[in-house]
C-alpha cells in the first residue's frame, strides 16, 4: 500500500503501473502541507490506521519529510519513506541532484505538473494557509488604494523568488504546463528554466529497492523522526528509546 501527496498523482500512477509489484494506492490532499505539522501528522496517521494492515506487506509513504508532517508515523507493518526533505527531491530522482541545483539556483520556486494542475485556487480551500490567517481576501470589497497594499502585503512571500524552474518528469503534457509558466514568469518579470525530472526514487520505492542511503525502513511499532544530517529521517521505538 502506498500514501502519496496528490502533487505527485500522475508519477506515482505511472510508476505503479510499470512496477513489478502490485501496489494499491491513497492519495492525500496537497494542502496537508498548509496545516502545519501536528495537524498533517494526525491526518497521515489517521489514514495509516484505516489501512487493513494484515493485507499488505509494507506501507510505502510518497512524502519527504515535508514540514516535518511524517514525524510521529508509525504502523503494525514495516514503512517505508525517501530520505527527502520535499517532494521535489521525488520529482528530480536524488537528494544530492536537488541539493546542488538549489545551492547553484537561489531564489528558485519550482513547478511540476502536479503543481500546476492542482495548485489553480489554492486560497479557497479551509486548509490552506492563507485562509488559517484570514488572508483569502474579496479585493473588490475594498477600495483602490487598500486593495493595492494588500496585493502588495499578502504577495510578498515571493520576494525571495526571482526565477521559476518546471520540472519535467514525463508525465503529463509538458507544452501546455510550460506555456502557462512562462506566461506567469513574463508576468512577474522573473526567469525561467526547464529541467529533467526523474521519477526513478518512486519506482525505486514501489519495487522494493531500498538501499539505506535513499530509503529509511520503519520497523513495526516505531515512529518516523527527523535527523539534522543527510540522512534526514530516522526512527526510534514506540517509547521514544
Amino acid at each position: 500500500m502506498m500514501i502519496g501527496c496528490e502533487i505527485l498523482f500522475r508519477e506515482i500512477c505511472l510508476c505503479a503501473a510499470n512496477s513489478v509489484n502490485i501496489v494499491d494506492l491513497r492519495f492525500m490532499n496537497k494542502g496537508l502541507h498548509d496545516i502545519g505539522e501536528t495537524r498533517m501528522s494526525k491526518e497521515l496517521q489517521d489514514e495509516i490506521d484505516l489501512i487493513d494492515q494484515n493485507r499488505y506487506e509494507a506501507i510505502l509513504l510518497g512524502y519527504g519529510l515535508c514540514n516535518y508532517g511524517v514525524k510521529g508515523l508509525c504502523a503494525k507493518i514495516p514503512m517505508v519513506i525517501p530520505r527527502a526533505h520535499d517532494c521535489i527531491t521525488l520529482m528530480m530522482g536524488s537528494k544530492e541532484k536537488y541539493k546542488e541545483y538549489f545551492f547553484r539556483n537561489p531564489g528558485t520556486f519550482f513547478k511540476s505538473p502536479g503543481w500546476i494542475e492542482r495548485d489553480a485556487n489554492p486560497n479557497y480551500t479551509e486548509s490552506s494557509v492563507t485562509t488559517q490567517l484570514g488572508m483569502n481576501v474579496n479585493f473588490d470589497e475594498y477600495d483602490e488604494e487598500t486593495a493595492a497594499y494588500l496585493r502588495e502585503t499578502l504577495g510578498s512571500w515571493t520576494v525571495n523568488y526571482s526565477r521559476y524552474a518546471y520540472i519535467d518528469t514525463g508525465a503529463g503534457d509538458a507544452s501546455l504546463y510550460e506555456d502557462q509558466l512562462m506566461a506567469e514568469a513574463r508576468e512577474k518579470n522573473w526567469g525561467y528554466e526547464k529541467i529533467s525530472g526523474d521519477v526513478c526514487l518512486i519506482q525505486d520505492l514501489m519495487d522494493g529497492r531500498w538501499d539505506n542511503d535513499r530509503f529509511l525502513h520503519v520497523p513495526p511499532g516505531n515512529r518516523i523522526t527527523n535527523t539534522f544530517g543527510d540522512d534526514i529521517v530516522s526512527c526510534e521505538g514506540a517509547s521514544g528509546d
